[in-house]
């Protein structure tokens, strides 16, 4: 998109620190309350299936609102659309802050999910506004704070609880985004690109339906049996809301998603990979603490039969996630950078050759501190190089009027690798326990470490499908040129 005269006046800088701050809320809240679900389940006298609804509504929300207010951002305005979406996220925070049920709480957090249109809207936002020379570290920055904002929620959560009411859990994450939204408001112009739209609600409805059927199945499967009539009938009725969905995308004048954008290849691949890390990430990131927490050694005839873990306490084991939290915001706006002079493929396999080599290194050391320290940082590595490349891949492989529908769809294939990694994680640490114990074996979080490093396999060989057809070094061009239209 060709550069507005007065872009370098703009504020880019300004506007970068804006979404910034808006992007590390929201990956806070989806982290942040991980570790207290245990405490919720105390508090408000509930079983674990109940409060794991806290985790379950705020994904179910944010992957079915994120290609809704994505298309309505191309639509209505990038900037208008987010500070709605990032006060809805800012209410819903306060709110679940005085929540006096869990109940209440849930519904408070499903409204908290839009707040996860600040990827895909930030993404158009600074595709629109910034400097062509800065789009690379813009894309970069923000899209760092995903993993880092993650990673600081799980360290956070321990010292809250310890140290303050429950109820900061959310406010430590709304009244910053609150202030922001208002600045956003206010200082963020509107983006030029708009297309006139007519809302697609009944592919709204389909889809929503059909990720909530597919998450509620993923996130019941540990308690109901992956075998069970329940799970098995919430994944077919899923797979058959989505043919119901593709059916009405397809006839629909103006629908909610373009399937034939989604069907490029290298669009395809860029969702592919996202789904994979974010598999990776959160496998890994919902086993440590329960590894790392284990007593070193048991009583009595346990003792011989477990011989792992460092006893960490809840705090201790926040610790565990400080030296992936710092590469992913040291690193990010570097790797967006190198995005920039080499192209986005280059960074993105380095990232996942950091990030499978720290989560496959896990699954083989993990005996001593250091080893786990020391394979998080190579995860947060990876995972900074890799999520600023797949927001640059998802950005130059959509045209300008659909880059909100673009990043947003590639917004959910996160959540979507997420839910599943953590869920089957979880359902490997628990099928993997002593005999007449709840207490899990080393081989099932070795299994767990070991299933992540395979995805980051897999997201490297589907690289190759980004660089079919492209000279290297100008991936950004060639994708532009593939994008013109015809005549």
């Amino acid at each position: 998109m060709p550069e507005a005269p007065d872009a370098p006046r703009r504020p880019w800088q300004a506007i970068l620190a804006l979404l910034t701050t808006a992007g590390i809320a929201f990956a806070l809240m989806q982290t942040l309350v991980i570790p207290a679900l245990p405490f919720f389940q105390r508090e408000f006298g509930s079983t674990a299936n109940g409060v794991t609804w806290i985790a379950t509504g705020f994904l179910l929300s944010s992957s079915v609102l994120t290609p809704l207010l994505g298309k309505l951002g191309d639509a209505y305005g990038k900037k208008r659309v987010l500070a709605l979406s990032l006060t809805v996220f800012g209410l819903g925070s306060l709110g679940a802050a005085f929540s006096w049920s869990l109940e209440s709480l849930v519904a408070c957090r499903v409204l908290q999910g839009a707040g996860a249109a600040v990827f895909p809207l930030s993404f158009g936002i600074i595709r629109d506004q910034f400097p062509a020379a800065k789009v690379g570290l813009g894309i970069g920055t923000v899209s760092s704070v995903f993993g880092a904002g993650g990673g600081i929620g799980l360290v956070m959560s321990g010292v809250i609880l310890e140290n303050l009411d429950w109820q900061w859990l959310f406010l430590i994450g709304g009244i910053p985004v609150l202030a922001a939204a208002g600045l956003i408001a206010v200082l963020v112009p509107e983006s030029p690109t708009s297309v006139p739209t007519r809302p697609d609600y009944a592919g709204a409805g389909a889809l929503s339906l059909a990720l909530a059927s597919l998450l509620l199945g993923i996130s019941q499967g540990t308690a109901w049996g992956w075998s069970s009539a329940g799970v098995i009938g919430l994944l077919v009725v899923s797979g058959a809301l989505f043919a119901v969905w593709v059916g009405i995308e397809r006839r629909v004048p103006e629908p909610m998603v373009d399937l034939a954008m989604l069907s490029r290849p290298k669009m395809a691949a860029t969702n592919v990979i996202t789904l994979l890390i974010g598999f990776s990430m959160f496998s890994t990131f919902i086993s440590l603490p329960a590894f790392v927490q284990m007593p070193a050694g048991l009583p009595g005839p346990l003792a011989e039969r477990v011989g792992y873990g460092f006893g960490a306490s809840v705090i201790e084991s926040g610790l565990f996630f400080l030296p992936s939290s710092l590469a992913m915001m040291l690193l990010g706006p570097f790797a967006g950078s190198l995005g920039s002079r080499l192209g986005p493929v280059i960074p993105l396999r380095i990232g996942i050759v950091s990030a499978g080599s720290g989560v496959g290194l896990f699954a083989l050391f993990h005996d001593e501190p250091w080893n786990v320290y020391a394979c998080m940082a190579l995860l947060g590595i990876g995972l900074a190089f890799s999520f600023a490349a797949i927001g640059r891949l998802a950005v130059d492989n959509a045209r300008p009027e659909e880059t909100g529908v673009a990043t947003g769809i590639n917004t959910i294939m996160r959540t979507i690798g997420a839910a599943v990694g953590a869920q089957l994680a979880a359902t490997i640490i628990s099928a993997s326990t002593l005999a007449g114990t709840r207490i899990p074996v080393e081989a099932g979080f070795t299994a767990a470490f070991a299933m992540g490093a395979v995805g980051a396999v897999v997201a490297l060989v589907t690289t190759l499908v980004l660089t079919r057809g492209e000279r290297c070094g100008r991936p950004s061009a060639v994708a532009e040129a593939e994008l013109e239209p015809a005549g």
